[in-house]
């Protein structure tokens, strides 16, 4: 990466100035000088504690990163929506676990993307930045290398990025639209259910109908938190659950998985700072809920 240092930063260390300028973490930094990272000033390698002047052209090589032994590279097929040299977005189907774990070691997003590095030759480690349950469909962003990972992570952490989901629920709401602020948290002797408790994570959920039929309901989710399961546990604590969730209450007698797509994605890109959205349309095994739903309340 490289910048020409501005009049205002004159005189400004290059820690400093990465630091305080570009938001470097402690971490980033301490990685730059243990791992063989490089400041160069004009083309003149540096060290961190050199001075900048006005007009002078920074120029940072990051260090190659070590993958996870635990993330095996596999030619795994990807549907790359967008790409660049410090972002991908995804598509993830359902079924697709994003990281390996020790019941699914192999077979993940995180298995696809090391597989397509290394195809591609390119020394980066796997840094997923929204991530999904199995499940669940859509978009997933992904940052290439540590700065643009520390970058979106906080952003993640302040909410600018934005995403939207579609959900499809059983039953039919009594509003239009509203919002869940039930704070949420892991449920007792459960390593993966959670649930909305007094002491729990703070939770916010907004959502809008866009279609009720007579059994279920196709309602428009925004988040502004990022708890696990959170859309999953808010909709089942008010009485209605997501179609095929069975882990909260839902019956699969129409899909075999919880009806949940990440249909929007919207942030600011971590070195251009232009704002990018992408959309994901509704997936086949949803929409074909929504067109049984149409029919079943058609004819009842």
């Amino acid at each position: 990466m490289n910048w020409k240092i501005d009049q205002m930063y004159d005189g400004m260390t290059i820690k400093y100035y990465l630091r305080h300028v570009h938001h470097f973490s402690r971490r980033l930094m301490k990685a730059m000088t243990k791992e063989l990272g490089a400041f160069k000033i004009n083309d003149v390698e540096r060290f961190a504690y050199d001075v900048l002047h006005t007009g002078d052209m920074l120029s940072v090589q990051f260090p190659n990163e070590t993958r996870s032994e635990h993330i095996c590279s596999q030619d795994i097929p990807l549907n790359i929506i967008y790409e660049d040299d410090a972002v991908l977005v995804l598509d993830k189907p359902a079924g697709m676990a994003v990281m390996p774990s020790m019941n699914q070691p192999n077979g993940t997003l995180a298995n696809a993307l090391a597989g397509y590095y290394e195809q591609n030759r390119l020394s980066y480690t796997v840094h997923i930045v929204t991530r999904l349950d199995k499940d669940t469909s859509g978009l997933v962003l992904v940052a290439k290398h540590r700065y643009a990972h520390m970058v979106l992570s906080e952003a993640q952490k302040n909410t600018s990025i934005k995403r939207s989901y579609v959900a499809i629920i059983q039953g039919t709401l009594p509003v239009q639209e509203g919002v869940f602020t039930a704070p949420i948290g892991r449920k007792q002797d459960s390593v993966v259910e959670r649930v909305v408790r007094p002491d729990g994570q703070k939770a916010v959920t907004h959502f809008q109908v866009r279609e009720a039929y007579a059994d279920h309901t196709v309602v428009d989710v925004r988040l502004e938190t990022g708890r696990t399961h959170q859309i999953r546990v808010h909709f089942s604590h008010a009485g209605y659950p997501l179609a095929g969730d069975t882990l909260y209450g839902g019956r699969q007698r129409m899909i075999m998985r919880q009806a949940l797509h990440s249909t929007f994605l919207e942030f600011e890109h971590p070195i251009t700072k232009a704002w990018h959205s992408f959309h994901s349309p509704i997936p086949p095994d949803m929409q074909q809920v929504c067109q049984a739903s149409s029919f079943a309340s058609v004819n009842s």
